[in-house]
């Protein structure tokens, strides 16, 4: 997309530009392509393991429930099992009773249907193979009988296709198709792309298709939009009231929908809903290049603390509705969660399931690659270009696993990595429909380099708080999870007077971004911050009110105001109590991050800036391109030396 303004570089940064960009100004104005590093197959794409989880069944009669024609239904398996031969078994979810051939939850539900829905029809959109098409029409056919009459829809069905709207363990709400969820946000989303699709295709079916979208749009008016214009209190912060499930990651699924079917004629009442649900979703950005959460567009409408990477889809759903609708704001925090976000998310380590808000989900998931991955390339500015060869990477073995995720020989995608980099080689539904779309979405880009190689980076780290020597007690409570975040290794230091810790050596100064508790109190704690003789800063532990928000108080990263010295090994926290302040601080963890951040794949490199003026860096490299935090290029060259703006990146290709 045309970017609405480009940034003004004036001062300091025009003469760092001068002296790393040899390449003459209309080069380093210029679009760049991103080379390929080796060569990739023709097509990446491959529905075979999709097509193997796939069933028909003819499902007993159900009160309020029919679908599209006759004929049995096609459904998809929710789990494929690894066996000991290297095959894949298809299981249901939850407990197995042999006896009646039933799950607790079930063997089908709504979610993979909706999302395996999207896979066909992509597929179809870029190859017109007729098998997709008719993939697609049956998952469709499946999905609205699973729609009730009220428009809201049931998670399950059982391996004979009986519905099971009360499942065990119980899903919210309960029964599932008594109120809004994730599951009617898919089943949005699938019909907004399948109207979009059938209107060329198949005009009857995709009459019938517009009829439940439309009956799911009336759900959605009368269960969520409502609340339009209203604000929830969550820890002194107001976020958006008009989430589906409080979540702008559910609701960022209904907008991908919503935005196919307007950019296709779809009703003024959809056009309404999609942007009012965009505008709540915008409404979630957050932070800035050196503040917690860096830009990030937060996930939960009913947290401050919380980034998980699943179901995060908040930016393409943000750039199809500035499309849909030609609202370019809407653009703007899209490009902040994807050209300042993703970035440090990258060189932190990869894309982390959950930073919350320490990273203390560092499990690796299709579901949170592949929203990355389609964000970048949604937002489409070079720089976010650049950005999607270090993120699709990690399907083909730049990860902490060292190991492909992905095989385009059988279409399977393995089920995650751990934090500690062990393969779960299960492939079910929603890791295989993740990887698809995310096949496609390169098949469909063929100029996003293909990069591979020895993996590492080195970027944010992590001092828990009970390490500290000194004052102190280490509290573990009875629950590591707060109600609205985590405490990172189950526990944290309650601290009065003063702490020291040891951190690791490192070559250039660190931001530090402290962990803490607030407390909405009139006499908050305060922390005065050093290392060795240097003054870093202090904070007062306050928050806002608690709000709608599940636990009293937030856990914050906050940013102190000076970085940790290049030579530093300590660092220092001491309490002070006064008549109008409590002497007593609650410290989860310490985050070094260092001011230029790095992330490298065999001979490609990716370099984050959080500092406040522009460097120029060695690198070893043939091509390099600087993009400031716009994902605008602002200098192109080589020679060994590169470019970093603050709050920008920097990539640097062999």
């Amino acid at each position: 997309m045309t970017p609405t303004r480009r940034t003004v570089l004036t001062g300091a940064v025009a003469t760092a530009l001068s002296a790393a960009a040899p390449t003459s100004a209309g080069a380093a104005a210029g679009t760049p392509t991103s080379p390929t590093q080796q060569s990739r197959p023709s097509r990446l794409s491959n529905l075979a393991h999709l097509d193997f989880l796939r069933a028909q069944v003819v499902p007993p009669p159900a009160a309020g429930h029919a679908t599209y024609g006759a004929g049995p239904l096609g459904v998809l398996w929710t789990y494929a099992e690894r066996q000991p031969d290297g095959s894949h078994r298809r299981v249901g979810g939850g407990t197995y009773d042999p006896v009646t051939d039933t799950y607790g939850q079930g063997a089908y539900n709504a979610d993979d249907l909706a999302r395996a829905s999207v896979v066909y029809l992509r597929h179809w959109t870029q190859f017109r193979e007729a098998a997709s098409l008719d993939a697609a029409r049956d998952l469709l056919r499946t999905l609205a009988f699973l729609q009730s009459p009220n428009g809201n829809v049931v998670l399950w069905m059982q391996p004979d296709g009986t519905l099971h709207p009360s499942a065990t363990p119980v899903d919210i709400p309960d029964p599932s198709d008594s109120g809004p969820s994730y599951w009617l946000a898919r089943t949005v989303w699938a019909l907004g792309e399948g109207y979009a699709v059938f209107r060329h295709a198949d005009r009857q079916f995709a009459a019938f298709l517009r009829g439940r979208l439309e009956l799911a749009i009336g759900a959605l008016e009368r269960q969520v939009l409502p609340r339009y214009g209203q604000d929830n209190v969550v820890d002194g912060r107001r976020l958006p009231a008009w989430l589906i499930v409080d979540g702008a990651d559910a609701t960022s699924e209904a907008v991908l929908g919503l935005a196919a079917y307007v950019r296709s004629g779809g009703s003024a009442r959809a056009r309404r809903a999609l942007a009012r649900f965009a505008e709540g979703i915008a409404g979630m950005s957050a932070g800035s290049a050196r503040v917690w959460p860096f830009r990030a567009l937060l996930p939960w409408g009913e947290s401050i603390c919380d980034w998980h990477a699943w179901g995060a889809q908040m930016s393409s759903a943000l750039a199809a509705a500035s499309a849909a609708l030609g609202e370019p704001a809407l653009l703007v925090p899209a490009i902040g969660d994807t050209a300042g976000f993703t970035p440090l998310l990258m060189t932190s380590g990869g894309p982390d399931n959950g930073w919350l808000p320490a990273p203390i989900d560092r499990s690796q998931i299709a579901y949170g690659v592949d929203a990355r991955l389609q964000a970048l390339l949604a937002v489409d500015r070079p720089g976010t270009q650049h950005l999607a060869a270090f993120v699709a990477a990690w399907y083909f073995g730049a990860n902490r696993a060292g190991q492909p995720m992905y095989d385009s020989a059988s279409g399977r995608t393995y089920d995650g990595i751990s934090g500690t980099g062990v393969i779960n080689r299960n492939c079910g539904a929603e890791s295989t429909i993740h990887g698809q779309l995310s096949m496609l979405a390169l098949d469909a880009h063929r100029d996003v380099a293909w990069l591979t190689g020895a993996w590492s980076c080195d970027g944010l780290q992590i001092v828990e708080a009970e390490s500290a020597a000194g004052d102190g007690t280490v509290v573990t409570p009875t629950s590591a999870w707060t109600g609205e975040s985590q405490w990172s290794n189950g526990a944290y230091l309650s601290l009065d007077g003063t702490a020291t810790w040891a951190v690791p050596p490192a070559a250039q100064p660190r931001l530090v971004l402290p962990v803490v508790n607030l407390h909405d109190t009139p006499t908050p704690a305060h922390t005065t911050w050093t290392s060795g003789s240097q003054h870093l800063g202090m904070l007062t532990h306050v928050c806002g009110p608690q709000g709608v928000s599940a636990a009293p108080g937030a856990l914050q990263p906050l940013t102190l105001d000076h970085p940790l010295p290049a030579d530093a090994v300590t660092l220092a926290a001491t309490t002070s109590e006064t008549a109008t302040t409590s002497g007593t601080a609650e410290l989860d963890v310490i985050l070094l991050l260092p001011t230029i951040s790095t992330l490298r794949i065999g001979d490609a490199a990716l370099l984050v800036s959080v500092d406040t003026a522009p460097r120029v860096v060695s690198v070893s490299g043939e091509e390099v391109f600087s993009y400031d935090p716009g994902g605008h290029l602002v200098a192109r060259g080589g020679a060994g030396r590169a470019l970093v703006v603050p709050g920008g990146f920097t990539v640097v290709l062999g």
